[in-house]
């Protein structure tokens, strides 16, 4: 497997990189985890436009979905005249009606399951094409899920977002790569159930015996040295900041 780092920035995009999104690759097929605010410009720097085969949403802030408002004008009106057929899009309860609203209504209702093919999570295990995927639902103030991705024996884990959650742990255990969130900083925000620090994203990674951790959804107010330097504290394996274009063979 491949994934490439489109937009790793919390909460909001940063001068660098778009919010959270992620493409996963292997024979073929393209799965993209999230679409976050600023995702669908910096995608089109790894694929076209009409070469994603899927979508999962791991939940349904704006920072990890509202870009699909732009896709689906680019699938829905796309420019040779021809719409496109529909693909996948795998997202919490209420999906097709959130990003319908935040859209708007119009040219109708039923306009965005025209372009996407929309498919309720729940925690579980399924398909999506060559990929072996298990979602379990993790800690947040709405309805959210981690996923762990298999292909080839091989395995990635992405947390989404979540505050601890011994769930998270159990989804990751012995994952290649664990692409977690460490959105606040040890020692300054204590917000239940809402996002993890980067001690405690070092902490589930040394839990799960992850081979790789990755750190990501660093708020752009946050020092991501300071979350680095605290997940090296718990962790002991090789631990990096994700950044807008890397890329890691897994």
């Amino acid at each position: 497997m491949k994934l490439t780092v489109v937009g790793c920035s919390g909460s909001f995009p940063s001068a660098d990189s778009a919010c959270s999104s992620y493409l996963v690759e292997a024979d073929g097929f393209r799965l993209l985890l999230d679409m976050g605010n600023g995702a669908l410009g910096e995608l089109q720097r790894h694929c076209g436009l009409y070469d994603l085969d899927a979508v999962f949403l791991s939940h349904l802030h704006a920072d990890h979905c509202v870009d699909m408002c732009g896709y689906f004008v680019a699938r829905y009106y796309r420019h040779d005249g021809g719409r496109c057929a529909s693909i996948p899009v795998y997202g919490p309860e209420g999906t097709e009606a959130r990003l319908t609203t935040a859209y708007g209504d119009t040219p109708s209702a039923s306009s965005m399951s025209e372009v996407f093919d929309f498919h309720t999570v729940k925690p579980g295990s399924f398909d999506i094409g060559p990929f072996t995927v298990r979602t379990e639902r993790v800690r947040h103030p709405v309805e959210a899920y981690a996923i762990r991705i298999e292909h080839g024996g091989r395995s990635l884990t992405y947390s989404g977002d979540t505050g601890p959650a011994d769930e998270l742990v159990e989804l990751a255990m012995g994952t290649d790569l664990f692409l977690c969130e460490a959105a606040f900083t040890t020692g300054k925000e204590n917000i239940p159930d809402l996002h993890m620090n980067g001690r405690q994203a070092g902490e589930h990674a040394r839990r799960a015996r992850v081979r790789r951790l990755v750190l990501t959804h660093i708020a752009p107010w946050t020092d991501p040295q300071a979350n680095l330097v605290a997940a090296q504290s718990e962790y002991d394996g090789p631990t990096t900041l994700a950044a807008p274009r890397d890329v890691y063979e897994v």
